[in-house]
């Protein structure tokens, strides 16, 4: 009686069924390491186009130039009207010479420059976002505040980065899908071979009491087994890709704009999030395969 709780059986009996079946074993394996690898590497892409637009919206700013007509004092005025327009993080007012220094910054050496008037220029805000997705909305509020005359808000690149991240997720959604369906399926049909293989040892078991449960119990691990190594094996693919990946960016110069999370960073909630993956698509697996069986 004890035996019907002994783990070590139920692996023992599992594994057996693993090697018994090691064509199905195998497909299995492979459909879960192809659902994980490619889910891994869309979440990897969303991942780093998530990082690179929160550095996008750190140091990000656009700028709002002053009516001319307006003095320094009334100029400063507006401030308060810009920050509280929702989004803004922060803003910093710039007078005429401090635009026109920055302007002079490494043109030294241009003599032209060096008897321009300090108010040849404009007074400005320089204007940071909380939210980069929202960079033209909140451009187009301060715009349309008395006072202010232009919005030099250069939004195409924050809109590149967010539509990209979008269309990379919604791709990986629509595949995780079809290849978690389509390893569930493979595991399912690996774990009813092995069960028909079985069937009449099983028969025999329940005609001598044993419980549902303990003739599910090494499906169930065979399935855990097959999920858990898929995992694994996927993760480390995955970690060799990500390297592939990021030294042909490191070596391309067109690709220097990019940055991207070292891999080390993203291990533990990685490996975590490929092995719990692992188990449930086996464990649901088992569990679809042997219920009808069950039912007697």
């Amino acid at each position: 009686m004890a035996r019907r709780f002994d783990f070590g059986y139920y692996c023992k009996e599992g594994i057996h069924s693993i090697f018994m079946h090691g064509f199905m074993s195998f497909a299995a394996v492979c459909m879960i390491v192809a659902c994980l690898l490619i889910m891994g590497s869309f979440s990897l892409v969303a991942v780093n186009l998530d990082n690179m637009l929160g550095d996008l919206e750190a140091e990000n700013e656009f700028l709002a130039y002053v009516d001319e007509s307006y003095s320094e004092e009334e100029a400063r005025a507006l401030q308060s009207k810009i920050e509280a327009i929702p989004n803004v993080a922060e803003v910093l007012f710039v007078t005429r010479a401090e635009a026109l220094d920055d302007f002079r910054l490494g043109r030294e050496n241009n003599e032209l420059l060096a008897s321009l008037p300090d108010d040849v220029l404009r007074d400005r805000y320089r204007i940071h976002v909380d939210d980069i997705e929202q960079l033209k909305e909140t451009s187009e509020a301060v715009e349309k505040i008395d006072g202010i005359a232009l919005v030099n808000a250069a939004y195409d690149i924050a809109q590149g980065f967010v539509m990209v991240r979008n269309i990379a997720t919604g791709i990986a959604l629509v595949l995780i899908g079809i290849l978690v369906f389509v390893s569930l399926f493979i595991i399912a049909n690996t774990i009813k071979l092995a069960f028909f293989y079985r069937r009449e040892e099983i028969a025999i078991m329940k005609m001598c009491g044993a419980t549902n449960s303990f003739i599910r119990w090494p499906f169930i691990v065979q399935g855990m087994i097959l999920g858990l190594f898929g995992a694994l094996l996927a993760f480390f693919m995955q970690w060799g890709v990500y390297g592939l990946v990021v030294k042909a960016v490191i070596q391309s110069n067109g690709l220097s704009l990019v940055t991207i999370i070292p891999f080390s960073v993203l291990i533990p909630k990685l490996l975590l999030i490929f092995c719990c993956a692992g188990l449930v698509i086996g464990v649901v697996g088992s569990v679809l395969a042997i219920r009808k069986f069950l039912q007697v």
